[in-house]
């Protein structure tokens, strides 16, 4: 046991140390509206996310930033300036927002026990109502995890957000070790998008096994994905909305023989089962 917590301590050094010194304003461009509010998430998660994966021992010792910052999604003057913010202001906030809720969920829980039999032993599923639930004050508004993400979020029509959302697990896409702003939204939105493809978590394209894999978070929202990247479809017309947007969506973001697999079209479009292990660095 005490070799385990040193090596945990010894881990959780090298990270800071490796990230000691880079200047805050490397990590976040101000934003004239609302710079100053994301620099506290900005320096949590780059302190204690790696590669999506975190390290909620050392960031349940460090909360009092956290709840800081989640207090502060809920200021007088937060809530007063929101309806004047850009879109894209707007949108980065209610993301980063989820974001920050589910950290504060899980460290509020850990280390998290349960029972459920449909879930991994210390999943965030564990905790008993984490996302239909349990109510959260942001923006002058109550709200849970699961209306930030299907009743607020949906309002942008970009799906692209439901995929910068990190949900606790393995099976998410990766959280970034960066808070969304939106001086370089778009380009963060991007960054997501072109990774996607690249991590078995999102987009598997199988060739031998003739059938491309897709995360279970599009098939929670075929509606906007399909709105928003389905098309006519071209050469790809006689597929279902959802299998065009996923195609347009991925195709860009391909190597070229993933393209030539796409184009013989007679592969099978699937969701794979979503990984509800939870993220934690420690366990890694």
């Amino acid at each position: 046991m005490h070799r385990h917590w040193l090596s945990v301590v010894v881990l959780f050094v090298a990270l800071v140390a490796v990230h000691v010194g880079r200047p805050l304003a490397q990590r976040l461009p101000a934003s004239p509206a609302t710079g100053t509010l994301y620099e506290p998430l900005d320096t949590l998660l780059d302190l204690y996310v790696r590669d999506g994966f975190v390290y909620y021992a050392a960031l349940r010792g460090d909360r009092r930033r956290l709840d800081g910052y989640v207090d502060a999604l809920d200021r007088p003057s937060t809530a007063a300036a929101y309806a004047a913010w850009t879109a894209p202001e707007q949108a980065a906030f209610w993301v980063n927002a989820y974001n920050a809720l589910v950290l504060r969920t899980v460290i509020d829980n850990y280390p998290i026990r349960g029972t459920a039999p449909d879930y991994p032993s210390g999943s965030i599923r564990q905790i008993s109502g984490a996302f239909e639930r349990r109510q959260h004050r942001v923006a002058g508004r109550a709200v849970t995890l699961d209306a930030i993400e299907h009743e607020i979020l949906p309002q942008f029509g970009d799906p692209r957000l439901f995929l910068a959302l990190g949900r606790g697990a393995v099976g998410s896409p990766r959280l970034r070790s960066e808070a969304f702003v939106p001086s370089r939204f778009e380009a963060q939105l991007e960054s997501v998008s072109a990774e996607c493809p690249t991590r078995a978590q999102c987009i598997v394209v199988d060739p031998p096994a003739n059938q491309i894999v897709v995360t279970a978070v599009v098939g929670w929202h075929e509606a906007e994905f399909s709105a928003r990247y389905a098309g006519e479809g071209g050469a790809f017309a006689s597929r279902s909305p959802i299998e065009r947007a996923v195609l347009a969506f991925i195709g860009p973001h391909l190597f070229t023989t993933e393209q030539e697999f796409l184009a013989r079209n007679q592969f099978e479009v699937t969701y794979g089962a979503f990984d509800w292990r939870l993220n934690d660095l420690a366990s890694r």
